[in-house]
C-alpha cells in the first residue's frame, strides 16, 4: 500500500486524513491518497503568495527561470518511466500511451523554458512629445491550476509551463480521481532547484477546489474539466475577480467527405475515440460520414472496433485499458441505453467487459434516423462513437455546429479548396485537416462555447499568465505649466 503527501511550501507533508485509490484494472485500493483541508489550502495559497514577492523569485531573471525549467525538463525525461508507471496504475491509462506522452510533456517544459525570456513589452509612438511610454510584461500573480485525471501530467505542463515563465507562482490540484503522478512530479520538481513555494501540490474533491479557486491571493484559475465544475468556478473567482482560462469537454465532429482516403480515416477515427478509452476532451465522439460510403466506412470501423485488443494496462499489447472510475461505466451505460431507446442502432459494443475492473467494450452507435439521441449531444468521456450521414457539405457543417461544444474537430477530404471552406465554416477551437490528435508546445489548442475560453500552448499561453503595466516618462526638464490641465 503506497503512501502519498503534499507538498506545500517545499516540503512533503502528512495530511490530517486521508482517501483510498482504486486501481481501473481490478477496482481495489492500491493507494492512499492526502485529503486536503481548508487550512492545507491556505498554507499552500500562502507559500504561493510569499514566494511571488521573495527576491530569490520576483527578482530573477527572466533567463534563470529559463534555465530551472529546462533542469525540470530533464528530471521530467530522466523520471518518465516511473511517472508512466504511475499514471497507469491509478489511472487505467495504457502505458503505451502514458510513456509517449510523458516523454512528449519534457517538450513543453522545455518550449517554455526557452520562452521565458522572450515575454517582451513593447514601445509606444506616443502623441506627445515630452514623454517616453512603453508597456511591461509583469506575472499575474498566484496561479491555481487545477487539472482532472487524464493525461494529467500534459495537461498541467501547459499551466506550470507558462506560468513559471512569466514568474507566477502556482498550486496545483491533483484531481482526487488518480491524482498519484502529479503527488509524484512534486518530488522530481522538488529537486530542480527553484525557490520553495514557487510550485505546492494537493489534492482532495470539489471543496479543495471551491477554497482554492475563491482564495483572495489566487490572480488567476487555469482549469481543464466539465462545464458544470467550470460554472462553479466561474462563480467563486468572483470572490477575488481572479481571470479564467477553461477548458472543458468536446464533441467533436469527425467528418469523412466521399473523396477520403478510407483506410486511414479509419485508422484515424478508431484512435480518435478509442484511444485512452475515450477519456480525452478531443475524442472523435461524432461520425459525420457521407452517405454514399457511409455502408463501407462502418463496415470497417466495426471490424477494427471488435479487433481492439482490450486488457492489462501495463501490458504493452494492450491497445484499450479500463475507465478511470466506476462512475464512468455506470454513466457510459446509462448514455448508450437512453440512446437505444431513442432510436439509435447499435453497431457494435454496448457493454462493459465481465470480469475485475472498470472495462468497457469499444462501442459504435448509428444515430443517422435518431438525429435526437443523447448519444450525439452528451459528452460520454468513454469508447462510444455515435455515426450519423450527410449528403451535402452544408449538411455536413450544420451537423458538425449542432452542439454547444466547440473544442476539436476532423476533416478528412483530398479536395484543397472545400477543406478551406470547412475550416472557415466548423465552429471549433481546432481543425485537424487528415490527420487526428496532433499536438505540440508551439500550436496551442482550447475552445468556444462549452469548451470554454483562453488558450493553453504557444506563446499566447505565456502572456495570458502577465499583466500589462503603462509606464510613462517625462523626458523634459521644464516645469509642469498647469497643474490643472491633464497632458
Amino acid at each position: 500500500m503506497q503512501q502519498f503527501q503534499h507538498y506545500i511550501d517545499g516540503s512533503f507533508l502528512n495530511a490530517a486524513a486521508q482517501f483510498d485509490s482504486l486501481d481501473p484494472a481490478s477496482g481495489s485500493v492500491w493507494a492512499k491518497m492526502p485529503q486536503a483541508t481548508p487550512e492545507d489550502v491556505t498554507a499552500a495559497v500562502d507559500a504561493a503568495d510569499r514566494a511571488f514577492n521573495a527576491p530569490d523569485w520576483a527578482q530573477m531573471t527572466a533567463s534563470h527561470r529559463g534555465k530551472l525549467l529546462h533542469v525540470l525538463a530533464d528530471l521530467i525525461a530522466e523520471n518518465a518511466p516511473r511517472l508512466a508507471e504511475l499514471e497507469t496504475r491509478d489511472t487505467g491509462k495504457i502505458i503505451r500511451e502514458t510513456s509517449a506522452q510523458i516523454a512528449y510533456v519534457a517538450d513543453f517544459y522545455r518550449y517554455y523554458a526557452g520562452l521565458a525570456d522572450k515575454i517582451e513589452g513593447a514601445h509606444l509612438p506616443i502623441d506627445k512629445p515630452d514623454m517616453e511610454v512603453w508597456l511591461r510584461r509583469e506575472p499575474i500573480g498566484v496561479v491555481a491550476a487545477i487539472v482532472p485525471w487524464n493525461s494529467q501530467l500534459f495537461l498541467s505542463a501547459v499551466k506550470i509551463g507558462p506560468a513559471l515563465a512569466a514568474g507566477c507562482t502556482v498550486v496545483l490540484k491533483a484531481s482526487e480521481d488518480g491524482p498519484a503522478p502529479m503527488l509524484e512530479f512534486a518530488r522530481i520538481f522538488d529537486q530542480a532547484g527553484f525557490p520553495k513555494g514557487v510550485l505546492n501540490v494537493i489534492t482532495g474533491g470539489p471543496d479543495v477546489g471551491a477554497a482554492l479557486t475563491s482564495h483572495p491571493k489566487v490572480a488567476h484559475v487555469a482549469f481543464t474539466g466539465g462545464p458544470d465544475t467550470a460554472r462553479h468556478i466561474v462563480r467563486n473567482s468572483a470572490e477575488n475577480l481572479a481571470s479564467t482560462s477553461l477548458e472543458l469537454g468536446g464533441k467533436s465532429p469527425f467528418i469523412v467527405f466521399e473523396d477520403a482516403d478510407i483506410e486511414s480515416a479509419v485508422n484515424a477515427q478508431v484512435s480518435g475515440i478509442f484511444a485512452a478509452t475515450g477519456q480525452s476532451c478531443v475524442s472523435g465522439s461524432r461520425l459525420v460520414v457521407h452517405a454514399s460510403i457511409k455502408d463501407q466506412f462502418l463496415a470497417r470501423l466495426k471490424e477494427k472496433a471488435e479487433e481492439v485488443v482490450i486488457g492489462a494496462p501495463d501490458d504493452m499489447q494492450t491497445e484499450v485499458g479500463p475507465l478511470c472510475t466506476e462512475r464512468q461505466r455506470d454513466t457510459a451505460l446509462d448514455l448508450i441505453e437512453r440512446s437505444l431507446a431513442q432510436g439509435a442502432k447499435l453497431i457494435t459494443g454496448g457493454q462493459p467487459v465481465e470480469g475485475e475492473g472498470f472495462y468497457f467494450q469499444p462501442t459504435i452507435l448509428d444515430c443517422s434516423e435518431a438525429r435526437n439521441a443523447d448519444s450525439l449531444s452528451h459528452e460520454f468521456f468513454g469508447p462510444v462513437l455515435s455515426v450519423v450521414s450527410f449528403e451535402t457539405e452544408q449538411e455536413a457543417i450544420d451537423i458538425a455546429n449542432d452542439t454547444a461544444f466547440g473544442l476539436a474537430s476532423g476533416l478528412f477530404t483530398k479536395n484543397l479548396t472545400r477543406a478551406h471552406r470547412m475550416i472557415r465554416a466548423i465552429r471549433a477551437g481546432i481543425v485537424w485537416v487528415n490527420t487526428y490528435r496532433a499536438v505540440s508546445p508551439i500550436a496551442p489548442f482550447g475552445g468556444h462555447g462549452l469548451s470554454g475560453h483562453g488558450r493553453e500552448g504557444g506563446l499566447q499561453a505565456a502572456l495570458d499568465y502577465t499583466k500589462i503595466k503603462t509606464v510613462w516618462l517625462r523626458t523634459s526638464d521644464d516645469p509642469i505649466p498647469n497643474p490643472f490641465v491633464m497632458r
